[in-house]
């Protein structure tokens, strides 16, 4: 009966045996699946290491040879470079810096040096270092306050700028003086030629009256072209009356309304800005606005029309001169404005020149417009003084 009994508790240990060896075999194959998963993982993480460690190689090298060329470039550069730490100490300088002060500059502070060796000069970010003249300019390097200061050498550059100014002054001179002389000797020969035949025994006294006047006339023509040449060298300085637009018009239109007369050219006023106050020289504004009219009259025919209009524009007096005449052909507008230029025989030229002169004076300018045979208009703008009150 015992062995009955037995048979079955064997047969049960070798049953639960054999499970645990099946959940051993199933385990250990789980591990060697996991292992193999993980090995192959370890290669592909092992290959993509070795990859970005080929490309962060590669990249290094990339950057030492860019390094190196950049060092190669700045110890070539003809241009100073000077590196400031937050502190404004030199921390780096290229030979081109080092050659310019003619010292070691790394570790020296920089106000100190440029108070030492640098000379403001009337260009700004240009300064005198001793014989050379030197261009800085300062950049930000970093958000810790380093900065860099490059230096260019522009001694060569501002001897040429002044020979080129000197040379251009010169030009100037002589196309002035011989402007000047073509206006002087008409005139002149003019006046010599009258005074000539006055010397004549058998002149009869209204004959030598006639040319006695017309000599005269002439001669006056060249005084007056004198002082305005003066007038135009010397430029005209800003005084400090207070004047209302109401007398600046009365005082122009009373010093041309007889020319007008004698030309039969009508002249028509409107104004919007009569008790409006400019504050300057009333005889150069007034002077400025006569010779807009005069250049308005010589446009006009006998039967013409000239109108004046100002008003207030934008904080500025607009006095308006327009004339009925031809116009003015565009190439000839941009010319207008310089001096001795004249598109008319008895012209000086310079009565547009010294009128923009007085308008830049006190502030103001003149804007001319024009289409061809529809008339012309100069617009002399000139700031208004809103302190002053016209009584």
């Amino acid at each position: 009966m015992s062995e009955v009994t037995q048979m079955p508790g064997s047969e049960r240990q070798a049953q639960d045996l054999q499970r645990a060896f099946d959940v051993f075999n199933q385990v250990s194959l789980a591990l060697t699946e996991s292992y193999q998963g993980l090995q192959g993982r370890v290669e592909s993480l092992t290959t993509e290491l070795a990859v970005a460690n080929g490309e962060l190689r590669r990249q290094y090298e990339a950057k030492e040879a860019l390094s190196e060329r950049l060092s190669l470039l700045l110890n070539a550069l003809p241009a100073g470079v000077v590196v400031l730490d937050s502190a404004a100490v030199v921390s780096e300088a290229n030979p081109a810096a080092r050659r310019m002060f003619g010292q070691s500059l790394v570790g020296e502070p920089w106000p100190n040096l440029a108070q030492a060796r640098l000379v403001a000069t009337e260009a700004p970010d240009e300064w005198q270092l001793e014989a050379r003249r030197l261009s800085i300019v300062e950049s930000p390097l970093d958000s810790a306050g380093g900065r860099i200061l490059l230096m260019h050498d522009v001694t060569a550059a501002h001897s040429l700028k002044t020979e080129l100014e000197r040379n251009q002054r010169l030009v100037a001179m002589g196309e002035m003086a011989a402007s000047l002389a073509h206006q002087l000797r008409t005139p002149l020969a003019t006046a010599l030629l009258y005074s000539a035949n006055l010397g004549q025994p058998e002149l009869a006294d209204a004959a030598r009256i006639r040319f006695a006047g017309k000599a005269i006339a002439q001669l006056r023509r060249l005084e007056r072209l004198i002082q305005e040449v003066l007038l135009f060298a010397r430029g005209e300085r800003l005084g400090r009356d207070a004047v209302a637009v109401r007398l600046l018009l009365a005082d122009a239109l009373q010093a041309v309304e007889p020319l007008f007369a004698e030309r039969r050219v009508g002249l028509r006023v409107i104004s919007e800005a009569d008790n409006r106050i400019i504050t300057g020289s009333r005889k150069a504004l007034a002077g400025a606005l006569v010779n807009l009219l005069e250049n308005a009259l010589q446009a006009c025919t006998a039967g013409g029309l000239v109108s004046v209009a100002a008003r207030v524009v934008d904080g500025q007096v607009h006095i308006g001169v327009r004339d009925s005449g031809s116009g003015i052909a565009p190439e000839i507008q941009a010319r207008v404005f310089e001096p001795f230029f004249t598109t008319r025989g008895q012209g000086t030229g310079l009565g547009l020149a010294i009128a923009l002169g007085v308008a830049r004076a006190h502030g103001g300018t003149i804007k001319v417009s024009s289409v061809p045979h529809s008339g012309s208009e100069f617009v002399i703008m000139l700031p208004v003084d809103a302190t002053a009150v016209d009584h």
